[in-house]
């Protein structure tokens, strides 16, 4: 994208899963799903939601830069179960690679889900559950 050249695949109203899935096994659309931890992405992030995301889905807070991008571009960041890919994985009824299949699990896939757990964490309107929650269970010093 830095170069002008486009991607693989659209970014336009998609939501993007920041997942790393482990191999499925037989009779499995994909292995354990869980999230991985959306700050590392946060360099990348903006940009990708000026080029169109309007969703993503991880786990932990993220960085100012990434907030102001949900703000300014009308983006939702959902937050979900850490440490259950086995039961995230259940929601996920299929799974195609649409880019990058040499590298394997880190691949780009295209998910269908159904029912997948998963709150706003960041809002369109600058809400933020993460420092909600810091601040309801703050001590006063």
């Amino acid at each position: 994208m830095e170069k002008g050249n486009k991607l693989p695949f659209d970014l336009k109203g998609q939501t993007l899963y920041y997942t790393g899935p482990s191999p499925a096994r037989p009779g499995q659309v994909l292995g354990s799903a869980g999230p991985t931890t959306s700050r590392r992405m946060d360099i990348y992030t903006p940009r990708l939601i000026a080029a169109g995301i309007r969703a993503m889905i991880g786990k932990g807070s993220r960085s100012p830069q990434v907030k102001e991008a949900i703000k300014k571009y009308r983006a939702v960041y959902f937050a979900t179960i850490g440490g259950a890919g086995a039961l995230l994985s259940k929601s996920i009824k299929q799974a195609e690679v649409i880019a990058y299949e040499d590298l394997g699990t880190e691949a780009v896939l295209r998910l269908t889900v159904e029912n997948f757990p998963a709150i706003v964490a960041n809002d369109i309107y600058g809400g933020d559950l993460f420092e909600q929650g810091k601040a309801k269970y703050q001590r006063d010093k």
